[in-house]
């Protein structure tokens, strides 16, 4: 029995299985090979990263087509041991394929019910803006998420390429999500610098930040982070793959060490050749408890009390029966 896993940073377009692109793709007449690696996506840099995610999320053209992708992408992490999952989601993608905002977050929150009749995993959904689209575009998306009366959605964040624009752009539509009283969180300090953590805190007041493993480069920063327990959705495979660090290199036991808050995910598994068990391994080669990261995880998800205790009370079980000790903060 190994501890039970949780993450809170997945991109549901960004985690489609190529098996799966390759359907949509033939059902929909596109070639996409030339973007197919194995069971990977072929890209070159970021930016064209960027570019090849935006290719394989026009594949979805249909509800039904995110319907099945949550829960394919759910129960795959609920069979390596997962008890509860966030996932990113993108109106502006789905918009951009046709579908209504509204149905397309209805997808989504079907296929995660039907993974936890199916796989008892718990999921909620984050809506992001994407910074590169545009200041308009991502209050739009704020407007959705504070306005869309799906139980799901819980939570607001900011995607893309944090090179484009400011952090301070994007408050308003911030002011929006946190009025509903949904749970905050933003990309940043992955290829912008320790600043960039540091400008989105004070700028959107987030309680979780987006990979933020770049916060190492300035030792206030990192202090600011730990004393104010923002926790830091850290996506080890997705940092070494775009070349942000080199494994040997990898800031997470430095910031665990520093006392940051932080967890383990996996941004877009089929774009780095990882998935959520490989993110905890190599948590577990930095000498990270697995209970730790999975406790601190569900500490800063955006859930309700109950169900956070629920979920609580499911790993202190699992916990005892492996024998493992409390896990700390």
């Amino acid at each position: 029995m190994t501890a039970p896993l949780a993450e809170l940073h997945c991109h549901l377009e960004g985690a489609m299985p190529v098996a799966m692109a390759r359907e949509l793709a033939a059902r929909e007449g596109i070639a996409i090979e030339d973007a197919i690696a194995g069971e990977r996506y072929r890209w070159n840099g970021f930016t064209g990263f960027l570019e090849t995610y935006d290719r394989i999320a026009a594949l979805l053209r249909r509800p039904e087509d995110y319907r099945a992708l949550a829960h394919a992408v759910l129960g795959s992490i609920a069979r390596q041991g997962a008890i509860y999952a966030e996932l990113t989601v993108s109106p502006d993608h789905a918009r951009r394929s046709g579908l209504d905002p509204l149905a397309y977050l209805g997808a989504v929150a079907a296929g995660a019910h039907e993974a936890e009749r199916r796989h008892g995993i718990t999921a909620r959904l984050t809506v992001v803006g994407v910074r590169h689209f545009g200041v308009e575009a991502v209050e739009a998306a704020a407007r959705l998420a504070a306005t869309a009366a799906e139980p799901l959605v819980t939570g607001f964040g900011l995607a893309g390429d944090e090179r484009v624009g400011r952090a301070a752009d994007f408050a308003h539509a911030f002011g929006i999500a946190r009025d509903a009283g949904l749970g905050l969180t933003a990309h940043a300090g992955e290829f912008a610098g320790a600043a960039a953590v540091d400008e989105t805190l004070d700028a959107l007041g987030v309680s979780r930040i987006g990979h933020g493993v770049r916060a190492v480069e300035d030792r206030r920063v990192v202090e600011r982070l730990a004393r104010e327990g923002v926790t830091l959705e850290v996506c080890p495979g997705s940092n070494v793959a775009l070349g942000v660090f080199s494994p040997e290199d990898h800031p997470l036991r430095a910031l665990r060490e520093a006392g940051v808050r932080v967890t383990v995910s996996t941004d877009d598994p089929p774009f780095f050749g990882t998935d959520l068990a490989a993110e905890y391994a190599f948590a577990r080669t930095r000498g990270l408890d697995p209970v730790m990261l999975t406790r601190q995880a569900i500490e800063a998800a955006f859930v309700d009390e109950p169900t956070r205790q629920r979920l609580l009370e499911k790993l202190a079980l699992a916990a005892l029966r492996l024998g493992a000790p409390p896990a700390t903060r």
